[in-house]
Formats: structure tokens, sequence, C-alpha cells
């Protein structure tokens, strides 16, 4: 039973990475897909759309004016 309770500590002392960068890489698209969600939502919502639009118009400008 010693021996078993040996290889197990020299198991976890060693750690074992497999699957992490998946994991990690799994939660980065899940905040990713959070804060789309809540630009969406707000953008769709009363002042967003009035707010995009008037940025959007800004940008159009700027860009004609310096052609």
């Amino acid at each position: 039973m010693r021996k078993l309770f040996i290889r197990l500590h020299i198991w976890a002392a060693t750690g074992n990475d497999s699957g992490q960068a998946t994991t990690e890489y799994a939660l980065v698209l899940l905040g990713a897909a959070l804060i789309a969600l809540l630009v969406v939502g707000w953008a769709t919502s009363g002042g967003g759309s009035g707010k995009i639009g008037h940025l959007f118009d800004r940008v159009i400008d700027a860009v004609t004016d310096k052609l």
C-alpha cells in the first residue's frame, strides 16, 4: 500500500499538463464570446445603436477628408 502512495505522490509532484492548453483555449473562447454578447447587447439596446452609427459616420468622414 505504501508503494502505491509513493507512486501517486511522484505522479502528482511531476505534474501532467496534457490538455492544459486545450482548457486555456476553451476559456479564452468563452471569455471572448461573453464580451461579444455584452457588446451586441449594448449595441442593440436603446443608446448603443445611435452611438455606433455616429462613430461610423465620424470614421467615414475622417477617411474621406484625408482623400
